[in-house]
């Protein structure tokens, strides 16, 4: 499966991932390619855990426009 994400990184210099399909998915890493790994990671495990409790794997996600 294929997943849309965020990447930031933090005033500390922390690399953060989210994974906004899939409520409270986040994670993070010292660097950009760990981050990467811890994210695949925990989304892994959220499909998981989503699945043992019956919920829908994923929420639906979309763009809007707003004048800037």
């Amino acid at each position: 499966m294929k997943f849309n994400i965020t990447v930031d990184r933090d005033e500390d210099g922390v690399w953060v991932i989210e994974c906004p399909a899939i409520p409270g998915c986040v994670s993070q890493g010292a660097t950009r390619e760990q981050a990467m790994e811890n994210i695949k990671h925990a989304i892994s495990l959220c499909l998981e855990v989503r699945a043992e409790k019956g919920l829908p794997l994923t929420i639906e996600t979309g763009q809007i426009e707003v004048a800037a």
